[in-house]
């Protein structure tokens, strides 16, 4: 949840940016915002120590290492 919250936020400020730079509302770029931030907040709340800012890199490559083997 935390990788795939860190993903959408991340996609999310490219779609931010061009609806600014339109003069758009940026509609879709909030929900992803607001997505990101409900899956990050939910996978902070699953893990009861939490997460520190170091243990980030180490968490995706996980995930990112279980699914290439």
């Amino acid at each position: 949840m935390l990788v795939i919250g860190l993903v959408v936020g991340g996609f999310s400020i490219p779609s931010i940016m061009g609806a600014f730079a339109d003069g758009r509302v940026p509609r879709a770029a909030a929900i992803a915002i607001m997505v990101a931030g409900g899956l990050i907040a939910l996978a902070v709340n699953e893990k009861p120590s939490g997460y520190a800012i170091s243990d980030i890199p180490d968490v995706f490559v996980g995930v990112v290492g279980r699914y290439i083997n």
